[in-house]
């Protein structure tokens, strides 16, 4: 049967019939419905980890145990994950043990552009690159059987393209996998200096091995034009951007294993073309290796560049000189920044951290909008879990003078993630610093996953809850208070009360996301435009709903939710 499907999706199938049992990964877009979609079959355990790390070493566990096993993030979510990665290198596997990494060109939800492929590289692991939903599939399953013959663990890139991308597929049954006979191997899987210098060697000879596969394997083709003016190395997305620019103008090397490259094969192709063209994304791997073994007749980046995302529009008009049409609309268009959603409970606790001038050291998550205008309530944004170290950092640099005007925001699921541990560092070194934990009951930014404060897991079955009170206090913070974000005047108080205190605390912010199901909302506030003396102070939220018509404040009742909020700002009881 063959049906249509995205290449996520595409990726779980391959999990399924690979005979995959054990699945454990973190939520990150353009990777998130990866594991979403695996966790629908019912023959493979499936969870969400409070990590990337934790994570890797759960499949890397299983996969020892003689499971197939399968960990999914995104690029920056391979940075938390390195640890593991890099050690699993040496001690390779029992069951296959494949990775999913999905790079964003183009920083589409994400805070860099980096290229997961140093990572392949620089920890010594095979790493494949499809390029639609088919080879997702069929790409997943081959790793898997290279992850066993080689003993590596294998990386699958993804891109935000391939990921959300839809082609057909070809559905086959499952092959049930048998666990593995486990055996205890000292010198293999216990990573102490003595027996990790014999893996290095091992880890060595099996890139050789790889490198020889790599040469011929069918992953990487080549592809003959006899109208060909030129060659072209490629793979993932950009061979689809070079299929469809340049069609029979180019003959293409598709590398479908990006890690370790091809030496031989990639010299007898250049060989027949007096000028290569290297087409890839973000930075120029494919073209320094050509570079490594004598392959001059090449060019890459001083065409495409390094930034963002390629097109098929962009490969026709770099190589051959041609512009697609387009369709232009003489029409004012207006723009549509990101904004936090009507009744977005993280709105109040910005306005007054805006009010009252106060340096916020912020975090990863939707929360992040309010760096925004025109709440523009946050001064800097790291990575996972830095709002916390990074405000304890700040505060130690700077002393008394911005210990009582400055904070971290960071959410719960954020928090778990990688949070605590910052936490406890501000305990532990006696930090005077006020962090602010916006608990909205779910991971919202990535599309409402459970986490291990929801009291659900992955499927959405009873899971025991991490108490953030009690969490906080264990840590040894012993100021923890909870406020309700809708009611401003008693959140302005906390952040004013425990800023004028003198040793660490925390404050957790309260409110379920807007947007969860089974929030019940109040009906839509309307504005009495008589009443109304056109001040803007409402405006000063940033709620979508709220707009000025004529001069007056206007309410959209199909996006106001009731949350009160604008209604506490007007003085002059217009919004009823």
């Amino acid at each position: 049967m063959k049906k249509l499907m995205l290449g996520n999706d595409a990726f779980a199938r391959g999990l399924y019939e690979a005979g995959c049992r054990v699945i454990s990964s973190y939520p990150g877009t353009p990777s998130t419905e990866v594991t979403e979609a695996a966790a629908k079959y019912e023959e493979m355990y499936a969870e969400w980890a409070p990590n990337e790390k934790v994570a890797m070493e759960t499949a890397l566990g299983a996969s020892i145990a003689g499971a197939r096993a399968f960990c999914g993030m995104k690029h920056v979510g391979l940075n938390v994950a390195a640890d593991p990665l890099y050690t699993a290198a040496y001690t390779g596997v029992n069951g296959g043990m494949v990775i999913a990494v999905a790079d964003d060109p183009g920083m589409h939800s994400s805070q860099n552009e980096q290229d997961s492929r140093h990572h392949a590289i620089a920890s010594k692991v095979l790493m494949l690159e499809p390029s639609d939903s088919s080879e997702c599939k069929e790409f997943t399953k081959i790793a898997f059987d290279l992850s066993e013959e080689y003993d590596t663990p294998a990386i699958v890139r993804l891109s935000t393209r391939v990921s959300h991308s839809q082609s057909i597929v070809e559905l086959c049954e499952r092959d049930e996998k048998p666990l593995k006979n486990y055996e205890k191997n000292i010198p293999k899987y216990v990573m102490m200096p003595a027996f990790a210098r014999g893996r290095h060697v091992f880890v060595e000879e099996r890139t050789r091995k790889l490198t020889e596969y790599a040469e011929t394997s069918p992953l990487n083709r080549v592809e003959i034009s006899d109208t060909a003016e030129f060659g072209v190395i490629t793979s993932g997305a950009s061979y689809q951007y070079t299929k469809e620019a340049l069609g029979d103008k180019a003959s293409v090397l598709k590398l479908g294993i990006v890690n370790p490259l091809p030496v031989k094969l990639i010299q007898d192709f250049a060989s027949k073309y007096e000028k290569v063209y290297i087409i890839e994304e973000l930075d120029g791997i494919i073209e320094q290796h050509c570079r490594n073994i004598g392959v001059t007749n090449i060019q890459g980046k001083e065409i495409f560049g390094l930034i963002g995302e390629l097109s098929q529009a962009i490969v026709a008009q770099k190589l051959l000189g041609v512009t697609k049409e387009s369709v232009s609309v003489d029409a004012d268009v207006p723009v549509r920044p990101p904004v936090m959603c009507a009744g977005c409970p993280h709105r109040g606790l910005f306005y007054n951290l805006k009010k009252l001038g106060v340096t916020v050291s912020g975090d990863i998550g939707c929360y992040t909008l309010g760096a925004s205008a025109p709440l523009s309530a946050m001064d800097t944004t790291i990575c996972m879990g830095a709002s916390i170290s990074a405000l304890h950092g700040f505060n130690k640099a700077r002393g008394a003078e911005s210990e009582g005007k400055s904070v971290a925001v960071i959410g719960d699921s954020t928090f778990m993630h990688s949070g605590m541990t910052g936490l406890v560092n501000i305990a532990y070194n006696n930090s005077n610093s006020t962090v602010i934990i916006l608990d909205n009951s779910i991971t919202g930014m990535t599309g409402h996953q459970q986490n291990p404060t929801t009291g659900k897991n992955l499927k959405g079955d009873p899971a025991s809850a991490v108490n953030l009170e009690e969490l906080c206090k264990a840590i040894g913070i012993k100021r923890v208070r909870v406020v309700d974000p809708y009611k401003l005047a008693e959140t302005e108080t906390a952040i004013k009360e425990e800023l004028a205190s003198d040793e660490a605390s925390v404050i957790i912010s309260r409110r379920p996301c807007a947007l969860l199901k089974y929030v019940q909302h109040k009906p839509a506030l309307k504005v009495d435009s008589d009443k109304c003396k056109s001040c803007k102070m409402c405006m000063k939220l940033g709620c979508p709903a709220i707009s000025m018509k004529d001069g007056k404040a206007v309410i959209d009742h199909t996006q106001c939710v009731g949350c009160g909020i604008c209604q506490e700002m007007c003085k002059f009881g217009a919004i009823e």
